[in-house]
């Protein structure tokens, strides 16, 4: 896959929201939320979406991530696909490399 855009790089743990479905996310860090939400904030699209590719491990998938008011910061979803080839679980701390 052929990555675009400005590249981020953080480390984050891995968390599930408490709803039925469950999503699995990492929060980027806020400072780093704040730098692209300064930079990109107008290519965001509906609920504060920023689309992007992002990178764990092996796998590196075409994705979005989302702003969210209450944690002040940008949400990614890791989908099972991604969780089972990385064998992420709730809790590990990963290296994690988006592209905006």
């Amino acid at each position: 896959m052929k990555t675009k855009g400005i590249k981020y790089a953080f480390s984050s743990k891995v968390w599930k929201h408490s709803g039925a479905a469950g999503w699995h996310f990492v929060s980027l860090p806020e400072a780093l939320s704040k730098e692209i939400r300064e930079q990109l904030k107008w290519q965001e699209e509906g609920w504060g979406r920023l689309k992007a590719t992002a990178k764990i491990g092996q796998s590196e998938w075409d994705t979005a991530i989302w702003f969210d008011g209450k944690q002040k910061t940008y949400l990614l979803p890791l989908k099972a696909e991604i969780r089972k080839k990385e064998n992420l679980k709730t809790g590990d701390t990963k290296h994690i490399e988006i592209w905006i």
